[in-house]
C-alpha cells in the first residue's frame, strides 16, 4: 500500500527511482549513507551505488539533499576526530554559478560546518571557465593545471575541503595545493561518492 507521502506528491527516492513513502529520500537509501574513511577523507560511498545523488543535487535542484548529506559527512568527521578550524568547498567556475543558481559543494559544507559546530568560509577562487569535470576524460582530468585554484584569504590550522564527487582526485589535490599555500596545516576531505576509491588510496596516505 502507497505511503501518505507518496499519495500526495508521486515523488521518487532520488537515490534509487523508487516511489517515496517520505519525504527526502527511502530507508534503504539512507541505510547505505555510511560514512567511509580513508586516512585524509571522508566518503559516503562508492558512485556506483550513491551516485544519483550528488546528481540529484547538482542536476535537478534537490537542494534539501545537501543537509542529509552534509550531516552524514559531519558524522563521519567527527568519527575520525580530526581537530578542524574551518570548512570550505572546491569552488566553481561563475558560468555554472550562475547557470545552477548555487555550488552544490558549498551546500555541502556549509551543512556539514553547521553539524560540526565549525565556520564555513570561502578560501578559494577557480581560474578559468573550462567545461565541466564531467565532460573529461580521465586523461584530461589529471592534466588540470597546478594553479587551477588561488587562495583569497588567509588561514591556519586543520581545514575539511569538501565536494561531491571524486573521481581522478587531481581536482581536489590542486584546491587542496591551494588551501595549504594559503596557510592551512593539513587538509582532509569529504565527498559523497568516489569513484574508485582503491586508485585514490594513495593520496590519503
Amino acid at each position: 500500500m502507497r505511503g501518505f507521502w507518496e499519495r500526495l506528491t508521486g515523488a521518487t527516492c532520488p537515490g534509487c527511482g523508487q516511489p517515496l513513502k517520505e519525504p527526502l529520500l527511502c530507508p534503504a537509501c539512507q541505510a547505505l549513507l555510511v560514512p567511509r574513511h580513508l586516512p585524509f577523507l571522508v566518503y559516503l560511498g562508492d558512485y556506483r551505488q550513491v551516485g544519483r545523488l550528488p546528481r540529484a543535487l547538482k542536476y535537478r535542484g534537490q537542494r534539501a539533499l545537501a543537509e542529509l548529506l552534509g550531516s552524514r559527512l559531519a558524522l563521519g568527521v567527527q568519527q575520525a576526530g580530526w581537530g578542524l578550524a574551518g570548512v570550505t568547498a572546491v569552488p566553481s567556475t561563475w558560468p555554472r554559478l550562475l547557470a545552477r543558481g548555487y555550488n552544490q559543494a558549498e551546500l555541502l559544507a556549509q551543512a556539514a560546518a553547521r553539524a560540526l559546530g565549525l565556520p564555513y568560509l570561502r578560501v578559494l577562487r577557480r581560474r578559468g571557465l573550462g567545461p565541466s569535470q564531467t565532460q573529461k576524460t580521465q586523461l584530461e582530468r589529471t592534466a588540470l593545471p597546478q594553479n587551477l585554484f588561488y587562495p583569497t584569504r588567509s588561514i591556519g590550522g586543520h581545514w575539511l575541503l569538501v565536494d561531491d564527487v571524486m573521481t581522478s582526485g587531481t581536482t581536489f589535490l590542486r584546491a587542496r595545493k591551494a588551501l595549504l599555500e594559503a596557510g592551512a596545516r593539513r587538509v582532509y576531505g569529504a565527498v559523497i561518492a568516489v569513484k574508485s576509491p582503491h586508485r585514490l588510496a594513495r593520496y590519503f596516505l
